[in-house]
């Protein structure tokens, strides 16, 4: 939250005091997940944060700075959003399991939820399918749990035994359940019919006259799908619809949908991971078309990264996934807010 008028800074003792129990559970939750990691033969790797790309997505915003070269010459720089592009040419150089605990940065996101800079647990397996992160995902989560011993995780209304056999469920058969929409019936050769999805969505959300197809698809998860996974047991939200592939390579004998999972429990998103694309020409055309729409919404444009570019068609066949690991904590911890569960609050808040 901003800081109120008045309010006691977040290093006064008796308010430090209120935190110090989710802290040192973020110490515990840390070092299980480094021997995990470790005991699985994965190598931990510290890459740049200043990044001429920060990611190419619609709508991700990433804070810019200026360099100063010695000739003088100013270089626009970008706080990453993720480790990714460097985690990749890492395994495009040869390294088949690496893990890293990112300090990444956003624009735009501040809630009980999001903090505009946070850690994200990023990690990689090269020659393995994303069933294998997947898997990953499950096990850390309910390590996480089981390292604070909180045993079920509860948010506001909503509990979820972590230690249960995880539910798998398709995005399609999601939106089937919970919105009664029969989403594979609006994706035509991989790209989504924008009419076709607000038709089926008309009864369920509010649709703007300029709202596209992803659009429209955001809408119905965030407000009919997401709320309900993740209640009981985790929820791996998976195969996602081809023109939400990001990074995601489509699925073998089924164009329509890829190879992109999320993870969930109290209706929190907890990971969000690929089975890795590696067509660099499919990518630059993914990320052109962002950078299009960004500029269209938003009027500006990330620059993308050449070297990047390059690193994906030469990486071998991987899978990937990001973990949030504060909101992570924040779970295992009992904690209410994503606040509470950081060493020091945004610059210029309290906590």
């Amino acid at each position: 939250m901003h800081k109120e008028a008045g309010a006691s800074p977040w290093w006064n003792r008796d308010r430090y005091l209120d935190r110090q129990p989710f802290l040192r559970a973020r110490g515990a939750v840390t070092r299980a997940a480094r021997d995990w990691f470790a005991t699985a033969d994965f190598a931990e790797v510290e890459t740049a944060i200043l990044q001429l790309s920060p990611g190419n997505e619609t709508h991700l915003h990433a804070p810019r700075t200026e360099l100063k070269g010695p000739d003088g010459a100013r270089r626009t720089r970008y706080l990453r959003t993720s480790p990714e592009f460097a985690c990749k040419k890492l395994l495009a150089a040869g390294e088949q399991r690496i893990f890293e605990f990112a300090r990444v940065f956003r624009d735009r996101e501040r809630g009980r939820l999001h903090l505009p800079e946070f850690t994200m647990l990023e990690w990689y397996r090269a020659c393995e399918r994303y069933e294998a992160v997947i898997a990953d995902c499950v096990a850390l989560i309910a390590l996480a749990a089981r390292t604070t011993g909180i045993g079920g995780f509860t948010l506001r209304d909503r509990s979820c035994d972590p230690q249960a056999e995880a539910e798998l469920l398709t995005v399609a058969a999601a939106f089937e359940r919970f919105a009664a929409i029969d989403l594979l019936a609006t994706i035509i050769d991989g790209e989504g019919d924008r009419d076709a999805l607000a038709r089926a969505a008309a009864a369920k959300v509010r649709v703007a006259t300029d709202d596209n197809w992803s659009d429209i698809f955001s809408k119905v998860l965030v407000e009919h799908v997401e709320p309900r996974l993740g209640e009981g047991r985790m929820t791996v939200l998976c195969d996602y619809p081809a023109p939400e592939a990001a990074l995601a390579r489509t699925k073998a004998g089924d164009p329509r949908v890829a190879e992109r999972f999320e993870v969930y429990a109290c209706g929190v998103e907890l990971a969000n991971g690929f089975g890795e694309l590696t067509d660099a020409a499919e990518q630059r055309a993914r990320f052109t078309a962002a950078m299009d729409e960004k500029q269209r919404r938003y009027g500006e444009r990330y620059p993308l990264d050449e070297d990047f570019l390059a690193a994906v068609g030469q990486m071998p066949e991987a899978s990937g996934v990001a973990l949030g690991f504060d909101r992570l904590v924040m779970l295992a911890a009992g904690a209410t807010s994503i606040d509470q569960v950081v060493w020091t609050p945004p610059a210029g808040e309290a906590s």
